[in-house]
């Protein structure tokens, strides 16, 4: 599958780590994304590994697994990694192809080139992940 320009911006258009960042910021993440065909049960990424990458389903679909336990099932515009963008630690989860799936991934490096160019962008993620963080802190509260 090749994946235009403009799918790849619809495709991050429905990130929300990436709320608010103009389209000229997405068509600066698009450029530097490739595509990643995985066949059905094939790792993505591995707990424990240095993340060193983001990744965006496409199409197909994908397992979350930690600890041996399958915790989450991921489908089209579903996205992981994105702390790996930011701390090169290691991966708190296996991500296993649950069918034929492609992705869009950026390697860490090639993101923060964006980010010199593209400020904002910083700032949206900064804040994607807080949503997510306090989301999850939410959860446990509870």
């Amino acid at each position: 599958m090749t994946l235009t320009t403009d799918r790849r911006i619809e495709l991050l258009e429905t990130v929300g780590l990436f709320d608010g960042i103009s389209r000229d910021g997405l068509a600066a993440v698009a450029e530097k994304a490739i595509e990643v065909d995985f066949p059905e049960g094939r790792q993505i990424v591995r707990q424990g590994e240095v993340g060193t990458g983001f990744f965006l389903i496409a199409t197909g679909s994908a397992d979350v697994v930690r600890d041996g336990r399958t915790i989450a099932r991921l489908g089209p515009g579903d996205f992981f990694g994105e702390l790996s963008l930011l701390d090169r630690e290691p991966r708190i989860a296996t991500v296993v192809a649950g069918a034929p799936t492609t992705c869009l991934a950026i390697a860490s490096w090639e993101f923060e080139t964006v980010l010199e160019t593209q400020p904002g962008l910083a700032i949206a993620i900064l804040r994607g992940v807080a949503r997510r963080l306090r989301a999850v802190s939410e959860e446990h509260r509870h």
